[in-house]
C-alpha cells in the first residue's frame, strides 16, 4: 500500500509512505512538478501491485487572509484534488483537528494552542517517525500520511475481522 500525505497550503508538503516514508518534499511549485510526484506513486503503485491512497487536509482560506491569497490556496487545493482524481486514487480529506487528536491520543500528549510552537512539536513527532529530512513545510504531510496509514490499517483489520465472521 502507498499512502500520500498532502498539507495544501502554500508553505506545506507531501509525503509518501511504501514501507516507510520514502518522499517528503515541501509543496511543488508548478502543477507539472506536483504531476511528477503523482505519477512516481502511481507507477510504483501499477508496478508493485499497490493500493495507493491520498489524505488531504482539509483546509480552507480565512476572512482575515487576503483575497488574492485564499485564491491561490484554494486553487492549489483543486489542483491537488484534480491530480489525484486523474490518477484515480481514492482520495480522503482530514480536517487538521483530527489528525492532530490521532496523534495527541497516540503519544498521550496536548499540543500547544499557540500555532508557532503547535508548528515546532508536530515537526519534532514528524522527525521522529522518518529518516528523511523533517522541515516546518513538510512535517504536517508526514504526519497526515501516517494518519492515513493508520486509518487504512483499521479499515484492513475491520475487513479481515468481518472475513473471518463470514467464513
Amino acid at each position: 500500500m502507498i499512502v500520500i500525505g498532502i498539507d495544501p497550503g502554500k508553505n506545506g508538503g507531501i509525503a509518501v509512505w511504501d514501507q516507510s516514508i520514502t518522499k517528503a518534499v515541501k509543496c511543488p511549485k508548478t502543477v507539472l512538478e506536483m504531476s511528477s510526484v503523482i505519477n512516481s506513486c502511481t507507477t510504483i503503485g501499477w508496478v508493485d501491485n499497490h493500493k495507493i491512497v491520498a489524505y488531504i487536509e482539509n483546509v480552507w482560506a480565512f476572512p482575515t487572509d487576503a483575497r488574492s491569497a485564499a485564491f491561490k490556496f484554494g486553487v492549489n487545493y483543486g489542483l491537488w484534488h484534480g491530480l489525484l482524481a486523474s490518477h484515480k486514487i481514492e482520495t480522503h480529506t482530514v480536517v487538521p483537528r483530527v489528525w492532530m487528536k490521532h496523534w495527541e491520543e497516540r503519544l498521550g500528549i496536548e499540543l500547544p494552542k499557540d500555532k508557532q510552537e503547535r508548528k515546532r512539536n508536530l515537526k519534532g513527532i514528524a522527525q521522529q517517525q522518518t529518516d528523511k529530512k523533517v522541515t516546518l513545510y513538510n512535517a504536517d504531510a508526514i504526519l497526515i500520511a501516517l494518519y492515513g496509514l493508520s486509518k487504512e490499517t483499521e479499515v484492513n483489520e475491520d475487513d479481515r475481522k468481518e472475513n473471518t465472521k463470514k467464513g
